[in-house]
């Protein structure tokens, strides 16, 4: 298993070429360690692209791509919110529902890690603290660049419960040991400096994003990831009152699942497609 890496446009682009690296000979199991993929603008899509991979994705049950974006980040229930707080309110009410409703939802989403991460004295707003804290460095004469993480995995989350047993083999030694503590260790300089989504500020006011996965479903997962996470990036900027700039995506360990014979077609080159 090698690593690679990627760097294109848009989400679709970005999608299609990490799952290209994958699907070659010699690589029967389509995985690969240590994987990094990089786009320049995570919320733009190819509607080609997006329209054909939704197809198969009804067609083989899974999830539509949206369904996935939303467990990181709401779109549609951020744009009827007015502000960063209304928007954590009204997602912590819904939020044991969701969890209830959908069976992938049982231990929670990402968002509610966001939103309700489980600190040792109660639920933490880590987005809210984390707009404020990029909005107050920004305005300031000397920003610090890389002080903006975010959790999302914790310590004692016990293993997921409805793996396969052909998924519980694929996800072997790719356990993750998170070290920042969510409203706890904010200086902005010093240990810990690892987490799951880290932001940085550059010099002209434009925010990036690195987020660390210690596992990637190419089919199940990762479109709909990488999308989630873009709109994160901008709603954080957005409301910092900063541009959105790129997102990268690492993976400890990256797969594509199921049949390959039902992705390929989508992942075939078009003529249209601008790298």
């Amino acid at each position: 298993m090698s690593l690679f890496v990627v760097d294109k446009a848009n989400t679709s682009l970005a999608w299609q070429e990490a799952c290209r690296k994958l699907d070659v000979p010699g690589n029967p199991k389509r995985d690969a360690l240590h994987t990094t993929v990089h786009i320049r603008n995570a919320v733009a899509e190819d509607p080609h692209v997006r329209a054909e991979f939704d197809q198969m994705r009804r067609e083989r049950g899974y999830p539509l791509i949206e369904t996935v974006a939303n467990t990181i980040f709401p779109a549609e229930l951020a744009a009827v919110s007015s502000t960063p707080e209304e928007l954590v309110r009204r997602y912590r009410v819904m939020y044991p529902r969701l969890c209830r409703i959908d069976r992938g939802n049982a231990t929670g989403t990402y968002f509610g890690r966001i939103v309700a991460y489980p600190g040792e004295n109660g639920p933490v707003d880590q987005l809210t603290a984390l707009i404020n804290r990029i909005r107050r460095q920004a305005a300031g004469r000397g920003p610090m660049t890389a002080a903006y993480e975010m959790d999302i995995a914790h310590p004692d989350d016990p293993a997921a419960s409805d793996l396969t047993d052909d998924d519980r083999d694929a996800d072997a030694g790719t356990w993750s040991a998170p070290v920042h503590a969510a409203g706890k260790d904010n200086g902005l300089r010093g240990f810990p400096c690892l987490s799951h989504c880290s932001f940085q500020l550059d010099r002209n006011r434009v925010l990036h994003a690195v987020a660390l996965y210690r596992s990637h479903y190419m089919v199940a997962r990762a479109y709909g990831n990488y999308l989630g996470l873009g709109r994160l990036l901008a709603y954080l900027a957005k409301h910092a009152e900063v541009r959105p700039g790129t997102l990268m995506v690492i993976a400890g360990h990256a797969q594509i699942e199921g049949d390959i014979r039902a992705l390929r077609p989508v992942l075939q080159d078009q003529a249209r497609l601008a790298a």
